[in-house]
C-alpha cells in the first residue's frame, strides 16, 4: 500500500500560512478524488481542499484552529498503489498521473510517499511537524460542556447526604457553609426553616457547567482585527442627526419608476455617493495609515467596505472603485456583494482592498453606535435607526424622517475640526439628494 500527501498550497499574494477551519473527514475515512477533505482560511476567504486522489485517509496533520505553513503536509491518503514496508520508496510517478490540488482557483500539490512507520499512531489527529512528520498526539481542550464537580455532587460528609436523602432534599439546591462550599447538618437546617421557597421552582435548576469553545477561522479573525483597531487606533466619533424625508421622498420615487432590470434603491447607494463627493474635497479620509513605517497611503479610488453579518460572522466586502460608478451601478454591486458575503462564495479579492468603510446597524433600532475602525483605514460611517421625530423648522415642529450617522475617525490623522466638516458634508448630500447627482 502506498500513500499520497496533501499539502496546503499556496494561496498567493504573499501568504505565508493559513488557519485550518474545518475537516471533513477523519482517518479512516474512504475518500474518492475531488472529496473535500479540509478548509482552511486567511484573511477571511475560506479555501476548500480537495483529494487528489482515492484512498482512505491515513493521517491528519493539523487540529482545527492550528495556523499552518504553506506547503506543509496536512493529510495522507493511503492509496491502492503497490508498495510495502521492505521497499519504502515510492516508484516513480509517469508523466500526467501527478494530480492537480485546486481549491478555488488555487493550485497546490499532492506526492507519493512512503508509508508511515509501524509505530506511528493513527488513531489520534496529529499536528504539523518540522519537515512534514507527523507529531507527538495533540492534546486539545474539551470543546463540549464541561461540568464543575460539585453541579453532580456538592460535597457533604455521609451523615449529611444520609439525612438529606432521608428528608427528599436535592443537595444540589442547598447553599453548603463549610470549607469549599461543604454542606453541614446546620446548612440543612437552614434549608428546611425556608421551607419550599428555598428550592428553586419546579424544573428549573441552578447550572454550574462551563463550555469552552476555542476562537477558529472567521471568529478569531474578527478578534485580531478588532483588538488591532482599539489597541493602536486612538478613536474620535462624531455623532450627527440627518433630515432623510427628501431623500426618503426622491429613493421611493425612483424605485416606483425603475426599469424591470435596474436593482431596488436602499440608502446605502446614496450615502456611497455622497460619501465619494465628500471623499473629492477631502481626500484624507480615503487613507490607509502604516503606523509602523509612519506613512498615509492617500488612494485615488474609493473602495468602500460594507459590513455585512453572515451566519459564519461579520465579514465586509469591497465595492471597488465608487467614484465611477453612478447610484444604479452602486446598488447593484452592493447586491451583488451582499448575496456572495452571506452566501460564503466572497472571494478573497472582494474581501479585501476597501480605503474607508460603511457599518449599519438602523435595522436592529440602533440611534447611536460607537464603531471601531476597520484597521488600517482612518475613517468609518456608522448608519443608525431612521424614525419619524419632531422637527423643528423655524416657526413649528413638524414631522420629520430623522437618522443619526455614528461616525469614527484615527485621532492621529483626522483632527476633530476635519472630521466635523465632513461629517457636515455628507448631512448637507444626505438632506439636498439632488447634489449628490450635480458634478
Amino acid at each position: 500500500m502506498g500513500e499520497r500527501a496533501i499539502k496546503l498550497p499556496d494561496v498567493g499574494e504573499g501568504v505565508a500560512e493559513a488557519e485550518l477551519v474545518e475537516w471533513h473527514v477523519k482517518i479512516g475515512d474512504a475518500v474518492r478524488e475531488d472529496d473535500i477533505v479540509a478548509a482552511v482560511m486567511t484573511d477571511k476567504a475560506t479555501v476548500e481542499i480537495p483529494a487528489p486522489c482515492d484512498g482512505e485517509i491515513a493521517w491528519l496533520g493539523a487540529d482545527v484552529g492550528d495556523v499552518v505553513a504553506v506547503g506543509s503536509v496536512i493529510v495522507r491518503i493511503r492509496t491502492g498503489e503497490a508498495g510495502s514496508d521492505e521497499d519504502p520508496t515510492p516508484k516513480p510517478m509517469d508523466d500526467g498521473a501527478e494530480e492537480a490540488l485546486i481549491a478555488d482557483g488555487l493550485s497546490g500539490e499532492g506526492e507519493d510517499l512512503p508509508p508511515p512507520p509501524a509505530t506511528e499512531p493513527e488513531t489520534v489527529d496529529t499536528k504539523p511537524a518540522k519537515d512534514s512528520e507527523p507529531r507527538e498526539p495533540s492534546l486539545k481542550r474539551p470543546t463540549r460542556p464541561v461540568a464543575a464537580i460539585s453541579a453532580d455532587k456538592p460535597l457533604a460528609s455521609p451523615a449529611v447526604r444520609l439525612r438529606a436523602r432521608d428528608a427528599g432534599i436535592d443537595l444540589r439546591q442547598v447553599v453548603g457553609s463549610g470549607p469549599a462550599g461543604r454542606i453541614t447538618h446546620d446548612d440543612l437546617d437552614q434549608f428546611v426553616a425556608k421551607g419550599p421557597s428555598a428550592a428553586s421552582p419546579a424544573g428549573l435548576m441552578r447550572r454550574t457547567d462551563v463550555e469552552d469553545i476555542k476562537l477558529v477561522g472567521l471568529r478569531r479573525k474578527i478578534a485580531e482585527k478588532m483588538a488591532i483597531a482599539k489597541r493602536h487606533i486612538p478613536h474620535i466619533t462624531y455623532v450627527e442627526e440627518v433630515d432623510m424625508s427628501a431623500l426618503e421622498d426622491l429613493r421611493t420615487a425612483l424605485n416606483r419608476d425603475k426599469r424591470p432590470d435596474q436593482p431596488k434603491l436602499t440608502l446605502l447607494p446614496f450615502l456611497m455617493r455622497a460619501m465619494v463627493k465628500a471623499i473629492a474635497a477631502q481626500p484624507q479620509f480615503n487613507s490607509h495609515f502604516d503606523d509602523e513605517a509612519n506613512i498615509i497611503h492617500r488612494h485615488g479610488g474609493v473602495h468602500i467596505g460594507i459590513a455585512a453579518q453572515t451566519p459564519s460572522g461579520l465579514v465586509v466586502p469591497v465595492a471597488k472603485h465608487c467614484e465611477a460608478r453612478d447610484l444604479w451601478e452602486c446598488a447593484a454591486e452592493v447586491g451583488r456583494l451582499s448575496d456572495a458575503a452571506k452566501s460564503g462564495t466572497a472571494t478573497r479579492e472582494e474581501l479585501s482592498g476597501s480605503t474607508i468603510t460603511i457599518t449599519s446597524l438602523g435595522a436592529l433600532g440602533g440611534i447611536v453606535t460607537t464603531p471601531l475602525i476597520n484597521h488600517p483605514e482612518v475613517a468609518i460611517i456608522g448608519v443608525n435607526k431612521m424614525a419619524i421625530r419632531p422637527h423643528w423648522d423655524g416657526t413649528a415642529f413638524v414631522p420629520r424622517r430623522m437618522m443619526n450617522l455614528s461616525c469614527s475617525f484615527d485621532h492621529r490623522i483626522i483632527d476633530g475640526h476635519d472630521a466635523a466638516v465632513f461629517v457636515q458634508r455628507i448631512k448637507t448630500l444626505m438632506e439636498t439628494p439632488a447634489m449628490i447627482f450635480v458634478a
